[in-house]
């Protein structure tokens, strides 16, 4: 038995291992008129042909079908199974047959070395809307052997099928039955929460004589919390497509990861949510189209991606071209559509497009080598490539990239995500690739408010409006510095936004004879976006914003306001770490670790460190932390350029990222001397963010080691403000 085995499993694998380079028939939907044919039905035994001369006429079973007695005639509507002793049979009637354990020929009752295996009713061709896909399997005698035969089958169906000339084939939108039918469920009334807003002056008065040119106002904006009774209702549905990279160097523990990460992500979208899959490597392929994750869904996606094998190159402008030919092709739209692409090399085949210079990275980080990339990629992700007339009306898709390991090109990987509104992430180590995609849909799959825009007014004469560094968010100043609009796009539930906006204050002078103005108001402040349940305009005014303008100020006047203060410290340090990562890029390590140090001393000084803010201490480890990862030249590129462009991503978009071997910015923070006390920080990251990571994290961890998780994750506090 085991030297059948060996050879059983031998057989297998030279078999798998040699499809690739075979020409197969394309496993779509069998044509009316096919006939499925067992792999070895030119090369059947002189004895079966023997033994079915003497029990039954071959002209009468070449009409009839021995299990039904069913005409065989072709173009009746059925696929016909040729066995290798020449005997046909309707597909489906030898299938059934097959399942029940049957391995021999009904009729001559030889042994087929080829079973006919049937793929699951809900497995189908994505351009078949399900149908039935007909294989021929090799016999196995164990149901383990079965098994392994099933995974190869399923490699076929996905792999060779036909890709349409449109991808319009996107299943249909879900009905929120639920809304419909109960006027009165959660998700028919609205939203109880909305966004909240506030806005806060540097000082609170600054004296009547005096005049500022760069007067700083903290606008910040929350978002509401999910509803615990309707959490999939309560959120906007999403229809998500993930690039994955399937190129030579992803095989073993790489591609193994990989679809354990994949598996998760599917595991956790809902039936509203629609999912497709693109594989790349040398060449790209849609092996899922964009469907539904209902039970059935959630099931045929997990197969398309157990089918993934390694195999070419590296070619992530087709992976990314066809990831976008799914979502602007779709017939229907959710209202949240994203892009999530995994990498872990270089784009060897678009590289020599835009520099012909020998180095390690394609990109590299000259700004004109970047732009030539960016240049090859749709409009749809790069909006810099749009025609001219088309600016504004193309909606753009937000890549979520991940750098996979050392060896991946971080700097395209971070100017795809920064081109197009995404994040970038850098997967150091390989056992946190399912933790990296968990921190990334716990907040795709959170999006509460869409569209949402501030506005800021000047109300008083000589108050104008001079800067908002808004990141990577689009901003404009208009009316001569009356207005200014700040785009912040889609909200994650219980996620934060702050931007500064800076203004001239001018100095207050009465005539003679007029009352004495004891305040000058600055802004007023409007938050206007979309429900995500309603799809209603909702608009949110702040209180307005006003300082006094006594002749002296008192001791408390000259106090900064802690909020400003630590945003003022947050923007200090990510054009510090910005600078210094030019340096670097150019070799001076020496000068860029010297940036650092000055801008950790600054911030270590500032009134909201001084005071103990954990934002101030949750950025003094950043910097130490890249300070160390450019302790040379070669660990800067190993690690150290991923690890920065991570962080910069994150700060541009105030988003949380993964960045190194951890998905979690949460810092325990203790104070000098021992201080029991602990004060938690959450960087970017969302309640619904931990949640999802802390899911992940717990999956394979017995109950004792939940329970100490559990535990020790209760003593961290959201980030204040």
């Amino acid at each position: 038995m085991a030297g059948s085995w060996h050879k059983l499993k031998k057989y297998l694998s030279l078999k798998l291992s040699s499809h690739s380079d075979r020409s197969l028939p394309p496993p779509a939907g069998i044509p009316r008129n096919d006939v499925v044919r067992s792999p070895s039905s030119r090369s059947f035994s002189t004895s079966s042909t023997s033994r079915l001369s003497r029990s039954f006429s071959t002209r009468s079973s070449k009409k009839t079908c021995a299990i039904c007695l069913g005409n065989l005639k072709t173009r009746q509507g059925q696929a016909i199974f040729a066995a290798e002793c020449s005997h046909s049979f309707h597909f489906n009637c030898i299938a059934s047959s097959v399942r029940h354990g049957n391995r021999l020929c009904p009729i001559c009752r030889s042994q087929w070395r080829d079973i006919p295996f049937q793929a699951p009713a809900n497995i189908g061709d994505p351009q078949c809307n399900g149908t039935v896909q007909a294989r021929v399997s090799p016999y196995h005698p164990t149901p383990e052997d079965f098994h392994s035969q099933t995974t190869h089958n399923l490699q076929l169906l996905f792999y060779q099928s036909p890709e349409p000339h449109h991808f319009s084939d996107d299943e249909s939108l879900v009905v929120n039955s639920a809304k419909s039918a109960d006027p009165t469920s959660p998700v028919s009334l609205s939203r109880p929460q909305l966004v909240t807003v506030k806005a806060l002056p540097e000082y609170p008065a600054i004296t009547a004589s005096e005049s500022f040119h760069t007067f700083a106002v903290l606008v910040g904006i929350k978002a509401p919390a999910l509803l615990d009774d309707a959490r999939l209702l309560d959120r906007a549905p999403i229809d998500l497509v993930v690039v994955l990279d399937v190129s030579g160097s992803m095989a073993g523990s790489k591609l193994s990861l990989l679809k354990r990460a994949a598996s998760f992500l599917i595991q956790n979208l809902s039936p509203s949510d629609r999912l497709s899959i693109v594989s790349f490597s040398s060449t790209a392929q849609r092996i899922f189209r964009l469907r539904r994750m209902s039970d059935n869904g959630r099931e045929d996606a997990c197969l398309a991606i157990n089918s993934l094998k390694p195999s070419g190159g590296t070619n992530i402008v087709e992976g990314l071209k066809k990831g976008v030919r799914v979502l602007e092709e779709r017939s229907e739209r959710n209202p949240v559509a994203s892009i999530i692409l995994l990498s872990d090399g270089k784009d060897n085949y678009n590289c020599d497009n835009v520099n012909q210079r020998q180095s390690s990275h394609c990109a590299s980080s000259n700004p004109r080598q970047v732009l030539e990339y960016l240049n090859l990629l749709p409009a749809s992700i790069c909006p810099s490539n749009q025609d001219s007339g088309d600016e504004g009306r193309r909606v753009i898709i937000p890549v979520h990239t991940f750098g996979f390991g050392k060896d991946h090109d971080s700097t395209a990987m971070h100017a795809i995500s920064d081109a197009s509104g995404g994040t970038f992430s850098f997967i150091e180590s390989l056992a946190i690739v399912q933790d990296a995609f968990a921190m990334c849909i716990g907040g795709l799959l959170s999006v509460v408010a869409l569209e949402l825009r501030l506005t800021v007014k000047s109300v008083s004469p000589g108050v104008h409006i001079k800067s908002i560094p808004s990141g990577k968010y689009s901003s404009e100043i208009c009316d001569q510095g009356q207005q200014g609009v700040i785009n912040v796009g889609d909200l994650y539930a219980e996620e934060g936004k702050e931007f500064l906006i800076y203004l001239t204050v001018p100095e207050l002078s009465s005539a003679e004879g007029e009352e004495r103005m004891e305040k000058t108001s600055l802004l007023d402040v409007v938050c206007s976006y979309k429900d995500s349940v309603s799809k209603e305009v909702v608009q949110v005014e702040c209180e307005r914003v006003e300082i006094r303008r006594p002749v002296v100020l008192s001791p408390m006047d000259m106090i900064v306001c802690l909020d400003v203060d630590r945003q003022q410290n947050r923007l200090w340090v990510a054009e510090g770490i910005a600078e210094a990562q030019r340096m670097a890029e150019t070799g001076n390590l020496e000068g860029a670790r010297a940036v650092l140090a000055q801008r950790r001393s600054t911030l270590l000084s500032s009134a909201s460190a001084q005071a103990g803010d954990g934002l101030c201490n949750w950025l003094e480890s950043e910097l130490r932390e890249i300070r160390e990862r450019m302790a040379s030249m070669e660990l800067y590129e190993q690690t150290g350029r991923a690890y920065v462009l991570s962080g910069l991503s994150s700060h541009s978009w105030q988003r949380a990222t993964t960045r190194g071997h951890s998905t979690t910015q949460i810092t325990l923070l203790r104070r000098e001397g021992g201080d029991s006390r602990t004060h938690g920080v959450i960087g970017y990251e969302t309640p619904t963010m931990v949640g999802m990571v802390t899911k992940s994290q717990t999956l394979n961890l017995t109950p004792a080691q939940r329970s100490r998780r559990l535990n020790k994750s209760c003593s961290f506090n959201p980030r204040s403000g």
